[in-house]
Order: C-alpha cells, then sequence, then structure tokens
C-alpha cells in the first residue's frame, strides 16, 4: 500500500498546477488528470470491498496480458469511463478533497480478502493483486502525462 500512497502523494503535488494546460501534451489540464486519477482510486477500491468472491470469473486477456506485463498503457488508446470523468469545473479544494478520500480508501485495502475483485471492461476480473497493480499502471500513467504537461 506504500506505493499507492506514494503516487497519491504525487498528485497531491501537483494540485498547485492544476489549471496548467499544454494541448500538444493533453487536451485537458492538469487538474483533470489528478481528479480522473483519485476517482478511479476511489471508485476502483470501492467495488474491491463490495465484489463478492464468490461470482469470480477466471478470464484470460491478451490485452491485459500484454499491458500489464509492459508495465504501462499507452497514450490516447482508451476512453476514461463517465464514473471516473467530471464534466464540472475542477476546483483546488475539490482536489484536495478528492486526496483525502483516496488516502482513507487506500487505508481500506489490507482488510479485504485476496479474492475481492474488479470487473475491468478489457481485463476482465481482477483479483485484489492484479487491482492495486492495475491502479499503479494507471496513476503512473497519468503522471508521466501532469510531468509532460510541466515540462514541455
Amino acid at each position: 500500500m506504500q506505493k499507492l500512497k506514494e503516487l497519491i502523494h504525487q498528485l497531491e503535488n501537483h494540485i498547485p498546477f492544476e489549471k496548467k494546460l499544454n494541448e500538444k501534451v493533453s487536451k485537458v489540464a492538469i487538474g483533470w488528470h489528478i481528479d480522473h486519477s483519485l476517482r478511479l482510486i476511489i471508485a476502483v477500491i470501492n467495488v474491491l470491498k463490495n465484489s463478492n468472491p464468490d461470482e469470480f470469473k477466471k478470464t484470460f486477456s491478451l490485452k491485459k496480458k500484454i499491458l500489464f506485463g509492459l508495465g504501462f498503457f499507452p497514450r490516447g488508446k482508451a476512453k476514461a469511463p463517465k464514473y471516473v470523468r467530471t464534466y464540472e469545473p475542477i476546483t483546488e479544494n475539490d482536489l484536495v478533497l478528492m486526496v483525502q478520500s483516496a488516502k482513507k480508501s487506500v487505508e481500506e485495502i489490507p482488510s479485504l480478502h485476496p479474492d475481492h475483485f474488479i470487473t475491468h471492461p478489457l481485463f476482465g476480473d481482477l483479483k485484489l493483486k492484479e487491482t492495486i497493480y492495475f491502479i499503479k499502471l494507471h496513476t503512473k500513467h497519468h503522471l508521466k502525462i501532469i510531468e509532460d504537461i510541466v515540462n514541455k
């Protein structure tokens, strides 16, 4: 859980740059990437908590095998589901509150059973360990975009 906490801390450190935009890197500002990443963390952990391990379905996903093996997601290839996007203006205060909520969610992970899972639209059912790996890859993906916006 320490690595997830560190990634959330990195997102938090970029909140002062939330309005910064570089359309050569991304069509949306840093605040959107922070908001999206935090929404995903909170939503995915909530799904994990509410999952029934008996309903897990083992499936094979070539995309999961490749992307998890590579350890990163290519840019511009996926569209974020509605529940992890916002269409409202994002404020610094909103982001600070979401960081607190994401940190609280991460604190709940150790209480979960290893068979808790999420169903990902591309990767199929992911048990706890794979889900945490997915969250890390996803957050790192957006942190790289944020860094490119800041540095270019």
